[in-house]
């Protein structure tokens, strides 16, 4: 993060040659980079216990409260933090408001698979929550921006089309790249050689497309967060509170109800706490910059308060990852606490 801040406010001709190829209006280096760091976690996933999955009424009953988390409570809450510490910012409101509609990216399996959350359920709700982000980004763009928040912006329009070949760029490329080179490794060289040799190397490169991904972002951004410092640590606030506040109240809701299970029959538990958790405080800031982009333009502050987004969202949810694994051994998550640990 410094290193890319430092670059880029001393060598500002890097954000030129990073935009000299663009992937549907996100720099191609950027682009690349996210996708990278998806297909190891993707390639992780047991595709093949998927259908039995949805047969159990456990993943029911998480996809609806993930849809309680994301579509409801977190919009309004991002919308509160946001009039409730930028009153005086107008367009860096608007941005701020652009990421807390725009739910649920798919680096949310970096997180959880960081934390040691379950991969497969993980990849259920992330699918799930993206095929919603393209029904729902627009209308809710309209009703929290002009009618909720009273921004008056008349010509914004947030096409269905922008946001599903968004979502299918940043969710779906890495997906497909995740399901041929897992059964492709499986069928070419077995399921003992893709568990136990492939993926524990393989793995790896989800974390240096993290590096690489934070390295280029800031170094993107590095010059206008420098001439911008003020009004950019001004949007750090509402968006600090909002992944902190997001990420402790569905942590600890499903640790409380965890708590009042037995082991034998256990709906939530650490796992799943971990995948509602950073469900639920995570957002699709590819998304809400190139649209923030397409309508107010590349420099508007618009603009530079949804490049904020990621900015942040990466350094806090990767210490709350830290805090996961810290309460998963600190914590009781069944009702016989005494004698049960942790899966």
């Amino acid at each position: 993060m410094i290193l890319g801040v430092v670059i880029g406010q001393y060598a500002p001709q890097v954000k030129d040659v990073l935009d000299t190829a663009k992937f549907y209006g996100v720099s191609a280096p950027i682009a690349i980079g996210l996708i990278v760091m998806m297909w190891p976690v993707l390639t992780k996933v047991e595709y093949e216990r998927i259908p039995a999955l949805f047969r159990s009424r456990h993943l029911w009953v998480h996809i609806g409260l993930s849809i309680v988390l994301n579509w409801i409570i977190g919009p309004f809450v991002m919308l509160g933090l946001a009039w409730a510490t930028l009153p005086d910012l107008p367009h860096y409101r608007i941005g701020v408001i652009m990421i807390g509609i725009a739910r649920c990216i798919a680096m949310v399996m970096i997180w959880n698979d960081l934390a040691k959350g379950d991969t497969n359920y993980c990849a259920i709700l992330v699918v799930v929550n993206a095929i919603l982000q393209m029904v729902l980004y627009s209308p809710f763009a309209l009703l929290f921006i002009n009618s909720i928040g009273h921004e008056g912006q008349a010509d914004l329009h947030v096409g269905y089309g922008k946001t599903a070949i968004s979502v299918l760029i940043y969710l779906g490329i890495p997906l497909i790249g995740g399901v041929v080179t897992r059964y492709g490794i499986w069928k070419v060289a077995g399921k003992e050689f893709l568990d136990k040799k492939f993926l524990p190397v393989f793995g790896p490169v989800a974390l240096v497309g993290l590096l690489y991904t934070i390295l280029v972002l800031f170094a993107y951004q590095g010059g206008n967060i420098v001439a911008n410092i003020r009004p950019v640590f001004r949007v750090f606030v509402p968006l600090i509170l909002y992944f902190t506040i997001m990420w402790s109240v569905t942590f600890f809701v499903i640790w409380h109800f965890s708590r009042r299970e037995s082991a034998e029959h256990q709906l939530y538990g650490y796992k799943m706490a971990v995948v509602q958790a950073f469900t639920a405080a995570s957002n699709n800031f590819e998304l809400a910059i190139a649209v923030a982009i397409s309508i107010y333009g590349v420099n508007s502050e618009q603009a530079l308060a949804a490049t904020v987004g990621p900015l942040i969202e990466v350094p806090v949810l990767l210490a709350l990852t830290w805090v996961a694994l810290y309460l998963r051994v600190k914590l009781s998550w069944v009702r016989r606490s005494s004698s049960v640990q942790v899966a």
